[in-house]
């Protein structure tokens, strides 16, 4: 089997340019971006681990930074950034626009992978761009933060939470009963927020392996590019 190609990109959005690395293996099946959580960037060990994953699944990944080096550097201190949930929102749909432009992946149909404060930044680019977006998946995110968006979101969602998250459980609970997409919500036991225990950010790899493989490959028959 040929080897995955992979591509230092950068991704225009606004008057920013934002780093990201682009993993395409052979015969792709879809491709996930990710929305990484607060105070995190491209380099997040838990992402890179579930993108890992998903490209053993024949997924194709970008991993990319929300914000520029200056941007994360003041966010460090005062925090402003990662709770803006409009700017990041509005980056993750560039993000979206640029795959479905580029060469190496505008034939591939998109998911969103969104942890922490992404998840709410996934949900509302998945309403920004319904046909676009074919699935999406939080990782103990803050889906409740999407605000009004939760209601036009048509992608189906995969909601995994961990179990000891309890107030994290309770905020994604309201968020189901405001979608409207085909969605279902995954209690991960014995987890905290971050998914460190033993085995834990596996299983989460494996949900969400799963949901976009059988979401994305749909969106590829459904185009005429598999059989």
């Amino acid at each position: 089997m040929s080897p995955a190609q992979t591509l230092d990109v950068a991704i225009p959005s606004g008057g920013a340019l934002l780093p990201g690395s682009l993993v395409i293996p052979p015969q792709a099946l879809g491709i996930v971006a990710f929305a990484h959580g607060s105070g995190s960037s491209r380099f997040s060990r838990r992402n890179q681990r579930v993108a890992q994953f998903l490209n053993q699944a024949g997924l194709a990944t970008l991993l990319f930074d929300l914000l520029t080096a200056d941007e994360n550097t003041r966010d460090v201190v005062t925090a402003e950034y990662r709770f803006d949930i409009p700017l990041l929102a509005r980056r993750l749909t560039d993000a979206v626009d640029w795959l479905s432009h580029e060469t190496v992946s505008r034939l591939l149909a998109i998911g969103l992978f969104g942890a922490s404060t992404g998840a709410a930044a996934a949900l509302i680019a998945a309403a920004d761009r319904p046909h676009r977006v074919g699935a999406v998946v939080s990782r103990g995110g803050r889906p409740d933060l999407a605000g009004e968006a939760l209601g036009r979101v048509q992608a189906p969602t995969l909601l995994i939470v961990g179990g000891w998250d309890t107030d994290v459980i309770a905020l994604n609970e309201q968020a189901a009963l405001r979608l409207s997409c085909e969605h279902r919500t995954v209690i991960v036991p014995e987890a905290t927020h971050l998914f460190e225990e033993p085995g834990k950010l596996d299983e989460v790899s494996g949900l969400a392996s799963a949901w976009f493989v059988r979401y994305l490959s749909a969106g590829l028959r459904q185009s005429g590019r598999l059989e």
